[in-house]
């Protein structure tokens, strides 16, 4: 094999583990792997078979689980029969400056921005006043496109939305009209999703990704305070959350109670057993690891690992998928480094040593986050399988940083990060099989 394309290998490997979430049908099609199948089976469910069609739920799951690819191959699947429009909040509104309101804005722009790239045909005068609309709310003008292939319409959503993420006048003014009149917001709603389905001929489902990536405090603000306008709209919403929203009894009980009990858990893949898991030889569990192992094979050649290094891959990820894209990412990076250095080697292939340097890098971005308090959760959970109060903040935040991961089956129990306990153990805070 030549250096050149020992390079190439490696770089095409490094580009496929981007932690980079799959949306795009072309990447779903080349990477897909049966995955969260029992999530993907509660979703269709809760919107085919709501009578109201105007279902709205509630998806969370571990930061790094396989949300957003898994709702992304949920659009897909049911894009025959619905009118999807999936968008990313992180993409259309600066994270720091969410609220209820922008929320319901972004979803109008989405719902139109969608229509446009399915060239739904929307009567002119009807368009003309939705867009008349935005550009008054927004106080956003737009000269007429020398492409003729972009509508005015489009060139429109397009400047919103770039004006959404970067200029907090427009988001303070859009707070401060639709505060005091929400309805209008709703109204003008509606009456998009209507005109949509008309000309579609298909039901709508807007699904609203990373909003589990909100602080707590943030998450409290918008869905405790204001979730029945967010419920509001007459069309099928998915909302995602962070998991520890869902240990907040007071923030849960709202959800629950406005969703109908409409709330789907992703779980973490379970590689081991909870009576496995101190064992000095567990037994794992290998339809699950295989599943994993088949999805890293998706994107790096198995020429370039080494016997059982995907296997280990998967282990010290923790069932995570996002950990598991971010420990072979780092892997490929190391490589791509050495074959910089050394130019003339023919061959080189993902082993164990390379796979301890990217632990240890990893081990080192949670180790520098951590203080006197959170070894001390660490320790209880790695000993109890669960902490002393799973409501306690500090808990909830190393929950939302992966450091703690969450397993369901007949109960609900955690236990520490893999690469977590073994820093654990280098800092003599536990026994590795005790």
């Amino acid at each position: 094999m030549s250096d050149d394309s020992l390079l190439k290998i490696f770089q095409k490997s490094y580009q496929n583990t981007d932690l980079t979430p799959l949306r795009e049908s072309s990447e779903l099609e080349e990477f897909w792997v049966e995955y969260g199948s029992n999530s993907l089976e509660e979703l269709v469910q809760l919107v085919e078979d709501n009578g109201s069609r105007d279902a709205k739920i509630v998806f969370s799951g571990h930061r790094g689980c396989g949300k957003s690819t898994l709702l992304a191959e949920f659009g897909r699947r049911i894009s025959d029969r619905y009118f999807v429009t999936f968008f990313s909040i992180a993409e259309t509104i600066e994270m720091s400056d969410i609220n209820h309101i922008n929320i319901l804005f972004a979803i109008a722009v989405n719902l139109m921005l969608t229509a446009e790239k399915e060239r739904v045909n929307i009567p002119k005068s009807v368009k003309d006043e939705f867009y008349k609309w935005f550009a008054e709310r927004t106080e956003t003008r737009v000269e007429t496109p020398i492409n003729a292939q972009i509508s005015v319409g489009f060139a429109l959503l397009n400047l919103i939305t770039g004006r959404l993420k970067t200029e907090a006048y427009i988001r303070n003014e859009l707070k401060r009209t639709f505060e005091r009149n929400i309805t209008e917001l709703i109204q003008k709603l509606n009456e998009i999703a209507a005109s949509i389905q008309k000309s579609s001929q298909k039901e709508i489902i807007v699904i609203i990704d990373d909003l589990d990536k909100l602080d707590l405090a943030v998450v409290r603000g918008t869905f405790q305070e204001h979730i029945k306008a967010l419920f509001l709209p007459g069309f099928n919403i998915i909302y995602t959350i962070p998991i520890s929203s869902l240990r907040d009894i007071s923030l849960s009980a709202t959800l629950r109670t406005e969703a109908d009990d409409q709330i789907v858990v992703m779980p973490v893949s379970k590689l081991i057993a909870k009576e496995e898991r101190r064992k000095d030889t567990p037994t794992y569990q290998e339809p699950a690891i295989a599943n994993l192992c088949e999805m890293l094979h998706k994107r790096i050649p198995e020429e370039i690992l080494e016997p059982d290094i995907a296997k280990k891959m998967v282990i010290y990820s923790g069932g995570v998928v996002r950990e598991l894209m971010r420990l072979c990412n780092q892997c490929c990076r190391i490589c791509l480094r050495q074959i910089r250095r050394n130019p003339e080697q023919e061959e080189l292939k993902v082993d164990s040593v390379v796979l301890g340097e990217a632990i240890k890098k990893l081990r080192q971005d949670f180790e520098i986050t951590l203080g006197k308090q959170e070894y001390e959760i660490l320790k209880k959970t790695y000993d109890n399988f669960l902490p002393d109060d799973p409501k306690e903040e500090a808990f909830l935040d190393l929950l939302h940083g992966l450091d703690i991961l969450e397993y369901r089956n007949d109960e609900v129990w955690y236990d520490v990060h893999p690469i977590v306990t073994d820093l654990l153990q280098i800092k003599g805070q536990i026994d590795a099989h005790s």
